[in-house]
């Protein structure tokens, strides 16, 4: 086990790595580090597969060694059978059913054993970026009308180029940027399930290299499927692999990125950037179902739009990936790795990596078990004004820390060592970042490892609860009761002293302070009377400050700023599968609510109604979006989409807009014949009002949202009428 950083040729080899490849017949690893701005140099270590297990096993041409400790405490490094030895004995081992620790990915075996990391000493503005967008005739590439028309590029260097003309030229002449240009990342939004798969395949279909490793010979490789950690859920997608370069897709960036703050309702890129303020005001829209038309009337306006997709794709990425490539450098894994990996399994490697530095074996991870939640719960609905949130920083992690807290299997004491450095080079970083002027590349620098110092941080809670080697369920519970009794305190306080607490969610509190409190200074001072009576090593602290607040139900609310803008969390708020007439109404519904404006609230829902029940909606308000798995054609609940995908008219992997028909079935937006099913769209809307019934009050709300009556009902009710007249 490597215990020092390697010295090669008079300079740390550890220093700015941009990325590591390995040669399983030669055992062999390469590292590529940018040394100067515009130079890449090439190193060579050996490597050696290693693997651990729970009994002792010899194998021919490997090396088994006793580590210290129970678990996993047979260590066997295949010196001389190389990789080939590696899966032959993991083969055999879990045919024999005995339990091992076994990386699958070299890489990670690797910067695991040597203590290697990338980008040590490098600040995220060190790093070569690519962004790249293609237009095409099809979303599939085996359509036979499939054609890339324009290829658009950008870099970190604030280069531009772009490709209009013959497919097999243009793609070449990509190819021939990427080896000229020499990036360390390759970035676009939605690149492993469109660009880099169209281009691959096109590449295929026409014969022609599609050449764009650092090696100048090797082209893009697709890996095996897997998820995608994005906050407590897994979004599956199949990787690509470009040999020297790391393959970043903003489409799922944004995704983790957007996952604690719950601010974008659809992840297109222009959404995003309108979101995020970085597209310009006036933006160039093209519809790419004409693009191949517009690019025969106007070229350059095409060719506009094509660069600012690059450029928001630039400046997107520079907002949501940061933390994850300040991670790297402690992480024993690649960036394109570290992008798509939960945190709890990043906490798991830096545990593995120190206890095989020690010699010590890794514990066998307890069985899954039960424990407590955070507190949550909502104590006022409705409308709120002058709201202030105070929140308990990194509660859990500093509970660990003041009570010592700890998982019972690790013997060395290298856990909360590890959480108290973390903390300390956190604050450290935080530290340097307000010192410096925010306007540098050093203020970045620092606040963006003190940003990926917290998200390790406040993982390590998660980590002790879940399914790894150091987890311990009856930790985790001590942690979330101590964590109930304290934040259920501060409320108690809070009451006390005249605020009304509107929401509790497990570490913050959204409280309106008592009327004597009305400044941001006076909300300080308030906090910090209240903070008396948490435990020392506890933090309370302001985070936040709202105009008003619309409280619905737990973790369903908006928040209005001082500058008027809306913070909405909650998919009772929005969803992505919410048509848009839907989205529209409750937008504008949660104004009039915010207004109180309770008639204007009225006429709303009636109006909306009316223009679904006389069929005057248009199709784009209509249709709904959906994403085509391999459980669609099995699930119950979307029996009529599996009509649509035995017609042939959709396959898996498509993104599709469909709507509900008045016989029953369901059709894509494009077919759209004024054929819509009126009764559904109008219980729909019914049931968007509904969402907003917490908030109103059951006699409010049906004076406001009379329940839509069925088409018959409606009928003699207009004949009824006429008799009467």
């Amino acid at each position: 086990m490597t215990k020092q950083d390697p010295i090669l040729f008079g300079h740390n080899l550890t220093e700015r790595i941009v990325s590591v490849e390995l040669d399983a017949i030669s055992g062999t690893a390469t590292l590529f580090s940018r040394l100067v701005q515009d130079h890449i140099e090439v190193n060579a270590l050996p490597f050696v597969p290693w693997l651990l297990c729970s009994e002792h096993r010899t194998f021919p041409g490997a090396n088994t060694t006793e580590l210290e400790g129970p678990g996993y405490k047979w260590r066997i490094d295949f010196l001389s059978s190389g990789w080939n030895g590696y899966l032959s004995a993991r083969t055999q081992l879990r045919n024999a059913h005995v339990s091992i620790l076994a990386y699958g990915s070299q890489t990670k075996q690797f910067l695991t054993a040597s203590g290697i990391t990338l980008f040590k000493n490098m600040a995220f503005e060190d790093i070569r970026r690519m962004q790249i967008d293609i237009e095409t005739t099809t979303l599939s590439p085996s359509d036979p009308r499939a054609r890339v028309l324009m290829i658009s590029a950008s870099d970190s260097c604030n280069r531009t180029e772009q490709y209009v003309g013959g497919e097999t030229t243009i793609i070449s002449k990509l190819a021939e940027l990427v080896i000229s240009w020499d990036p360390d990342i390759i970035e676009g939004h939605n690149i492993f399930s469109f660009d880099l798969p169209y281009l691959m395949e096109r590449c295929r279909s026409l014969g022609v290299p599609f050449i764009l490793g650092r090696d100048i010979k090797s082209s893009p490789s697709i890996g095996q499927p897997r998820n995608c950690a994005i906050g407590a859920l897994n979004r599956p997608f199949t990787p690509i692999f470009i040999y020297g370069r790391h393959v970043i897709d903003t489409y799922l960036q944004v995704q983790r990125f957007d996952a604690p703050r719950g601010q974008i309702s659809s992840y297109g890129l222009k959404e995003c950037a309108r979101v995020y303020g970085i597209s310009s005001t006036n933006r160039t829209i093209v519809d790419r179902t004409r693009i191949e038309e517009e690019l025969n009337v106007d070229p350059e306006n095409v060719k506009k739009y094509g660069a600012e997709d690059v450029e928001e794709t630039k400046d997107l990425s520079g907002l949501v990936t940061p933390t994850d490539f300040y991670q790297t450098q402690m992480v024993p894994e690649t960036y394109q790795t570290v992008a798509v990996t939960g945190n709890g399994e990043k906490v798991n490697s830096l545990l593995v990596r120190e206890y095989l530095r020690r010699n010590h074996a890794i514990p066998i991870a307890q069985i899954s078990a039960e424990y407590p939640g955070g507190y949550t719960e909502v104590r006022a609905v409705g409308v709120v004004h002058h709201v202030v949130k105070t929140d308990v920083e990194s509660l859990y992690p500093s509970l660990m820390l003041t009570r010592q807290i700890k998982p019972a299997s690790d013997r060395l004491n290298v856990f909360l060592p590890l959480l108290a450095d973390l903390t300390d080079r956190r604050l450290a970083s935080k530290s340097k970042a307000k010192s410096v002027d925010r306007t540098t590349q050093e203020f970045l620098y620092w606040d963006g490892l003190q940003n990926s110092f917290k998200t390790l941080i406040n993982s390590f809670y998660g980590y002790i609860g879940g399914p790894f080697h150091f987890n311990d369920y009856a930790a985790a519970k001590q942690v979330t009761i101590a964590g109930q009794e304290i934040v259920r305190t501060i409320a108690e306080e809070l009451e006390t002293t005249g605020s009304l607490v509107i929401e509790i969610d497990t570490d913050g509190i959204y409280f309106r302070p008592p009327e004597t409190v009305i400044a941001f200074d006076q909300e300080i001072e308030y906090i910090a009377k209240i903070a008396q009576c948490v435990p020392q090593g506890i933090r309370l602290i302001h985070d936040g400050r709202f105009t008003a607040m619309l409280s619905l139900k737990i973790k369903n609310y908006v928040l209005v700023e001082y500058d008027g803008r809306k913070i909405m969390k909650g998919s009772s708020l929005r969803s992505r599968a919410d048509e848009r007439f839907g989205r529209d109404f409750l937008t504008t519904a949660i104004d009039l609510l915010l207004l109180e404006d309770y008639s204007e609230l009225a006429n709303v829902y009636r109006v909306t109604l009316e223009t679904l029940l006389d069929g005057r909606m248009s199709i784009g308000q209509l249709a709904r979006r959906e994403r085509i798995t391999a459980k669609t054609a099995i699930s119950k609940q979307r029996s009529k989409m599996r009509e649509l995908i035995n017609a042939g008219s959709i396959v898996e992997g498509d993104i599709v807009h469909v709507y509900n028909r008045s016989d029953g079935s369901v059709g894509l937006e494009s077919e759209f014949s004024s054929d819509e099913d009126r009764d559904y769209y109008a219980g729909r809307l019914y049931k968007f009002a509904l969402r907003l019934a917490d908030a109103l009050g059951t006699e409010r709300f049906k004076q406001l949202f009379p329940k839509p009556k069925p088409a018959e009902q409606r009928l003699h009710d207009r004949l009824q009428s006429s008799f009467d007249f």
